[in-house]
């Protein structure tokens, strides 16, 4: 496997990018009714730390693939996930992953989609945060307020759930952290614009611990200025 990251990112150009990126405000629309799911999100009792940092914040970038145009490419260690465009382009966007112990790799697909998805703790994470002092509800129905965010994409394997996720957070903060059991988080703007672009059957290579995605090449060539600050 090769790997490799080469983020152009000097001070002018960061403040730059950053400030087209916050002119595209995520506005959330009303929640609609949505399939409800187990997952494995961390309820985490820490006090926000601040912005998402600007490496994080979404972009468009050379990426040097053999993988076909379509495909998600989720690198764990770097935090970042990447949907192909072909040409030598990409969409990155920044993410939250697994904590230690919880991350995972593989070649998966996405099985199914929804919109402000319902949360259901799964009941092991009832007890362990009990244990805490913290209840968590039996069910939560989406919103701004879910762990799950505004989108979810269900990843499978050989047609069957994997518990693991591509969701949005209520956490922004969380983004470029270790901090989940093992599910793929993003800003709520950030998962809005994926989930238009990704129909189910999406190949995704997770790219982690155990090196189980198999052989897979890629190399970030850093960012595409142009398309980033004016899209095409």
């Amino acid at each position: 496997m090769r790997t490799g990251l080469s983020v152009v990112a000097a001070g002018a150009v960061a403040t730059l990018l950053l400030a087209a990126s916050n002119a595209a405000a995520f506005t959330a629309s009303a929640p609609s009714a949505a399939p409800t799911t187990r997952s494995d999100v961390v309820r985490v009792a820490v006090e926000p730390q601040g912005q998402v940092k600007p490496q994080f914040q979404r972009r468009m970038v050379r990426l040097s693939t053999n993988e076909a145009p379509g495909t998600i490419i989720i690198d764990t260690n770097n935090k970042y996930l990447y949907l192909i465009e072909g040409d030598n382009r990409a969409r990155r966007y920044g993410i939250g992953v697994g904590r230690e112990g919880f991350g995972w790799s593989g070649v998966v697909k996405v099985g199914r989609k929804a919109e402000w998805p319902g949360w259901t703790p799964p009941p092991e994470m009832r007890v362990r945060e009990a244990k805490k002092g913290h209840k968590l509800p039996a069910f939560q129905e989406g919103g701004e307020d879910n762990p799950l965010g505004a989108r979810a994409m269900y990843l499978y394997h050989n047609g069957s759930d994997t518990a693991f996720r591509i969701h949005g957070t209520n956490q922004p903060w969380s983004i470029g952290l270790n901090m989940s059991s093992g599910c793929i988080r993003m800003m709520n703007k950030d998962v809005v614009d994926l989930y238009d672009r990704v129909p189910i059957g999406t190949k995704v290579i997770v790219v982690g611990p155990g090196n189980k995605q198999g052989e897979v090449s890629y190399q970030d060539r850093g960012i595409d200025l142009l398309r980033t600050l004016f899209g095409g």
